[in-house]
């Protein structure tokens, strides 16, 4: 996919070749002037025919866009736990402000409290809406087999961690993912819980205009229910503060 900003050279069906002004990728609206006209003109990428410069069609989604990354995290989790890579684990929380939700991919031991912290591995849905990467070099748009490449080249280190087997683990995550994706997440997160857990796991939505979750009530991970009592019972927080 070629890139779309200001400064882009673009053709229109009936205006010719012009510049691009602004650009909102959220929306799927553009401004460009063409040739020497001093105002320029809205068009929406979804059906005014916009072209690159060299002929090749610019398609917008039409849908709404993940506000967060974590459905995407997801699929390619479950992907690279098929190829055994099973100690990847997915953390899902949200900022204390309730508009975004953090995610970190740590590997290795599962210890939800004492994650393994690693540069680039996490990140938020605030930064995401800006720029819908996840910072390994991939690409908005990126298949999950795509996904899985630009993490093996960006640490390849790191994700050799994940390789070995997590059976239970890997049954729950390939249970959740059946039934939330692709409209839902899940987050561990339990902010706003007065300290009590949750009978079932909580579950976000990743779009706008998404119903509220009506299936299946989902089990916490495996061994998340001793942890949490565990944690309680010693005084410590369960969730620890990270920002970035």
């Amino acid at each position: 996919m070629k890139p779309l900003a200001p400064g882009t050279v673009i053709f229109h069906r009936y205006r010719g070749y012009g510049v691009i002004t602004a650009v909102n990728l959220m929306t799927g609206w553009i401004s460009a002037r063409f040739g020497s006209e001093g105002r320029t003109l809205d068009l929406n990428l979804s059906c005014d025919q916009v072209q690159h410069a060299d002929g090749e069609p610019i398609h917008f989604r039409v849908a709404p866009p993940d506000r967060m990354p974590h459905g995407r995290l997801m699929a390619m989790m479950r992907s690279l736990h098929e190829a055994g890579y099973q100690r990847l684990y997915l953390y899902s929380w949200p900022k204390p402000s309730g508009l975004h939700w953090r995610w970190h991919l740590f590997t290795g031991k599962r210890h939800w409290y004492r994650r393994s912290w690693r540069e680039g591995w996490y990140g938020s849905g605030a930064e995401y809406n800006l720029n819908p990467v996840l910072g390994w070099g991939d690409s908005p748009g990126d298949s999950v087999s795509e996904l899985s490449s630009a993490l093996a080249r960006f640490d390849p280190q790191g994700l050799a961690q994940a390789l070995g087997r997590d059976e239970d683990h890997a049954r729950w995550f390939s249970e959740v993912c059946d039934a939330l994706l692709p409209n839902y997440a899940y987050s561990l997160g339990l902010e706003g819980s007065d300290g009590a857990m949750p009978e079932a796991l909580p579950v976000i939505p990743l779009r706008a205009n998404v119903p509220v979750y009506s299936g299946p009530s989902l089990p916490w991970p495996p061994g998340w229910a001793s942890l949490w009592s565990g944690s309680r019972r010693q005084g410590l927080r369960l969730i620890d503060p990270v920002r970035y």
